[in-house]
């Protein structure tokens, strides 16, 4: 399968809080913890929550089910404005030291990281 997504030009970056547009957890708001560029997703805290099933070993005696964040697709995540706290289509424009910098279209602001 080809993939046709640019590696580095993702509106969600690691640390982003982002809002859930689609799926069983819609509405949900969490802080990206993983980007995974290769498949156009991300681990998002506490969303999409599955429950795993280890097998006892050495290192854990009991075994049991274990909950973890499974990966989102990204066209169901969308960044939150730090500024207002509602999710905003972002967009690059150069900031004032000239760098390609975010900005949220809803407010005109910059969007920093965290």
């Amino acid at each position: 399968m080809m993939n046709n997504h640019k590696a580095n030009k993702f509106h969600i970056r690691k640390g982003d809080t982002v809002k859930v547009l689609a799926g069983n957890d819609k509405d949900k708001t969490g802080k990206v913890l993983e980007v995974i560029s290769e498949k156009y997703r991300a681990i998002v805290e506490g969303v999409n929550i599955v429950t795993k099933h280890k097998k006892p070993s050495a290192t854990s005696p009991e075994g049991g089910r274990e909950q973890t964040e499974a990966p989102v697709h990204m066209s169901n995540l969308m960044v939150v404005d730090p500024a207002t706290g509602e999710a905003t289509r972002s967009g690059r424009k150069l900031n004032e030291s000239g760098k390609l910098q975010r900005y949220s279209k809803k407010t005109g602001e910059f969007i920093t990281n965290g």
